[in-house]
């Protein structure tokens, strides 16, 4: 199915009054990309996947991969499960001037366009465009964020880059599929707020409508009417965040003010960006109050982190009667290589010496997904996964330190492989969200 009509078709039922959406994995860990192939193999669904601006660029971002690099890598893992490519929808978060923020408009603005160019002509589907950013000569005023005229201005320079992009795009495919756009001004920071600790506060009614007006406004008057009619969510903050530790549930009572305003708006429903580690219920309530997009990455790696902690203990208790020639030692592996390069984690993670241990371990905002692919981490988890394929895991320790996957094992006869009991894992995560957004009852 083509991606805008895909999106048309979900908000059409919104606007019916039923529960339906789409979760977006925000993601390019291969466990996580290959666990929520599974589940979208088990739910017969379309898959939305997504890269940020800081782990995908022109530059390559922290991943080392350009656009083209990270398409074709989320297409590979399909191709090998064998998960139809054409239920595969590739989206760009953030796409803006944000990892170029730091450099005055001109250059991070020229910069942003290369990056919408390169997104675009590989094929990216689902684009966020994101010029929220306050760039470095752009006047400073008491307010945090940036005049939305501005803001206006810039996407629709952004939108028009995408909308070049995709004619050429299209002449080299005539089977190329437009993109869709979310909007937003509202926008949290790529990578982990902590705004939790201060409180958050839900975008108000007029702040909502005055972005689609003067957004819709300058799309209009920049020839932009068709990339308009593709404009389908607009980002907002519905009162939910987590913390370093601590989370702010979903309370529909405080957001329905703003979710009551969408129903104004036939054609668009919201994006909420940070609803990691929300309950059950709170994140089928956020879909049945028109916060269809539901992005979700952090809570994923958490779970994959918990999983592959769990299986280092196990590891280690097999060890006491089972010698392995090396042990894998990942979880000070991880964070010997967390220490040695601490700029994913250093501004998140205050305190003492002893708490900064604590919380790169343990921090809901799992800063430790940024790790796994350095070299070191990948060989310690390759020697785990090695030293326990080389045994068969005793029933009683998979209980002991995965209850949940136990059960399975036990019950519908999920392998014991200890890759297995990690994809499981996350998606114990994604089946919520699966849940949530109508794909599961």
């Amino acid at each position: 199915m083509e991606t805008k009509q895909f999106f048309k078709q979900m908000i059409k039922k919104q606007k019916q009054g039923k529960a339906k959406g789409i979760y977006s994995v925000c993601s390019y860990n291969n466990y996580v990309v290959e666990a929520t192939l599974q589940q979208a193999m088990e739910d017969e669904s379309p898959v939305l996947i997504e890269s940020t601006c800081n782990q995908v660029n022109q530059y390559g971002g922290y991943t080392g991969m350009k656009p083209h690099d990270f398409k074709e890598y989320i297409l590979s893992i399909s191709k090998r499960m064998g998960f139809p490519e054409e239920r595969i929808i590739i989206g760009g978060d953030h796409l803006g001037p944000f990892p170029f923020r730091n450099e005055d408009s001109l250059k991070a603005m020229q910069k942003a366009r290369q990056m919408l160019k390169e997104y675009v002509i590989a094929g990216f589907a689902k684009i966020h465009l994101d010029s929220s950013p306050r760039l470095a000569d752009d006047p400073v005023e008491s307010s945090a964020s940036l005049d939305p005229g501005i803001i206006a201005e810039r996407c629709a320079d952004l939108c028009r880059v995408a909308e070049i992009a995709f004619e050429e795009q299209k002449n080299k495919n005539k089977d190329a599929s437009a993109p869709v756009y979310v909007i937003g001004t509202d926008v949290p920071t790529p990578g982990g707020s902590d705004e939790v600790e201060e409180g958050v506060n839900i975008t108000k009614v007029s702040e909502f409508k005055k972005t689609v007006a003067i957004t819709r406004d300058l799309f209009f008057r920049h020839n932009l009417q068709d990339a308009w009619d593709r404009v389908v969510a607009v980002v907002v903050q519905p009162g939910v965040e987590h913390g370093d530790h601590t989370i702010i549930e979903y309370d529909r009572k405080k957001a329905q003010g703003l979710t009551a305003a969408l129903k104004e708006y036939p054609d668009l429903v919201f994006e909420g960006h940070t609803t990691d580690n929300q309950t059950t219920s709170g994140l089928k309530e956020m879909v049945e109050d028109g916060i269809a997009i539901l992005k979700v990455g952090p809570s994923l790696t958490f779970a994959l982190r918990e999983a592959v902690f769990m299986l280092e203990y196990i590891e280690k208790e097999l060890h006491q009667i089972k010698r392995f020639e090396n042990l894998s030692n990942f979880i000070q592996t991880l964070d010997n290589v967390m220490l040695k390069n601490p700029r994913h984690w250093e501004k998140h993670y205050g305190g003492s010496e002893n708490y900064q241990k604590f919380s790169r371990k343990y921090s809901f905002f799992d800063r430790a997904r940024y790790y796994w692919v350095d070299e070191e981490v990948k060989e310690s988890l390759s020697r785990l996964i090695t030293n326990l394929r080389s045994v068969d895991i005793p029933l009683t320790l998979i209980s002991q330190f995965m209850p949940m996957q136990y059960r399975k094992v036990r019950n519908v006869g999920l392998s014991k492989d200890p890759e297995e009991l990690i994809r499981d894992r996350i998606r114990d995560v994604i089946k919520e969200y699966s849940y949530a957004v109508g794909e599961r009852s």
